[in-house]
């Protein structure tokens, strides 16, 4: 009899655990993230022959998304703290990349964006963070892709 309460237990336990897993793409943060809306992420183009992409934060401790791909040239990338609570930065992080990328945002305060344009031309992955929540693990990605 003992050994079957155990096992009602440990999968009861289970079951709990199962239905706290997170939010289904990689993050812990469960349910806690604001509905992302169509189009962030997403590399364009401009009219201008710039490529644009927006990146989201929010009261959690991750970039939406934290990876994104572009190809050689000049990006112009909006980010976007649709937060109410927390505030954010994005810096490239220094000595990481294949290239210097001296552009970042400073300060977003809850519902702020903000948008910087700079060029890359080195492919492989630039690295950047959040410098406010580091020890939190709020990283992301910026991928330039080998061009032709």
């Amino acid at each position: 009899m003992m050994a079957l309460r155990k096992m009602a237990v440990v999968a009861a336990a289970g079951v709990l655990l199962v239905g706290c897993g997170g939010n289904g793409n990689g993050g812990g943060n469960g349910g806690d993230a604001a509905p992302v809306p169509e189009g962030i992420g997403e590399v364009t183009v401009a009219a201008d022959g710039v490529q644009e992409v927006t990146v989201q934060t929010q009261d959690d401790y991750e970039f939406t998304p934290d990876r994104f791909t572009v190809a050689p040239g000049t990006v112009r990338l909006t980010v976007r703290n649709v937060a109410t609570h927390m505030t954010h930065n994005l810096e490239f992080d220094e000595g990481e990349g294949p290239e210097a990328i001296d552009a970042g945002v400073d300060f977003l305060g809850p519902g702020q964006e903000k948008t910087i344009e700079f060029e890359v031309s080195v492919p492989g992955e630039h690295p950047f963070t959040c410098t406010f929540h580091t020890a939190q693990g709020q990283f992301g990605t910026m991928i330039v892709r080998q061009d032709g």
